[in-house]
């Protein structure tokens, strides 16, 4: 055999094992998250809350507690996370919200929110429409023709 048929076999070989163990870590990952799911439904409680605010942020600058940010794997304590700034009854608390129902949440009205610990995971309107919150012009398309 040639050698750049030997190195090609070898690539194969390569990408076909990395394959196949990407297969493998995504169904162990698949399951984990699903046991955390059924744990966060487990825990969820139905809240009353006015919104004050919502940003996307690092979790450091949150103003989260020390112990959620102990917890956090390093890679995701430099990700920007939806922070969600609300009046639970007389606290005003600082929550972690899930990515999928960020945009829905109300800004500056009361909420019906479900709640697992420090974690949002589905809002209801109380009072009035709840419509999602109107998203900001990019650059670029300020100068797109309207039609």
């Amino acid at each position: 055999m040639a050698t750049w048929q030997i190195v090609l076999l070898v690539i194969a070989i390569v990408m076909i094992l990395a394959i196949v163990g990407l297969y493998f870590l995504g169904k162990k990952a698949e399951k984990k998250k699903s046991e955390q799911d059924a744990q966060i439904a487990a825990s969820a409680q139905t809240v009353s809350m006015l919104i004050i605010d919502k940003k996307k942020m690092r979790l450091k600058d949150a103003g989260l507690p020390a112990a959620v940010l102990e917890q956090t794997p390093k890679m995701l304590r430099r990700s920007k996370m939806p922070i969600v700034k609300a009046k639970v009854g007389p606290k005003v608390m600082t929550l972690i919200c899930d990515a999928q129902i960020y945009d829905s949440i109300p800004i500056k009205k009361e909420v019906k929110a479900v709640v697992s610990g420090l974690y949002i995971t589905g809002v209801k309107g109380l009072r009035g429409s709840n419509e999602p919150t109107p998203k900001k012009k990019k650059f670029w398309d300020r100068f797109k023709k309207e039609k």
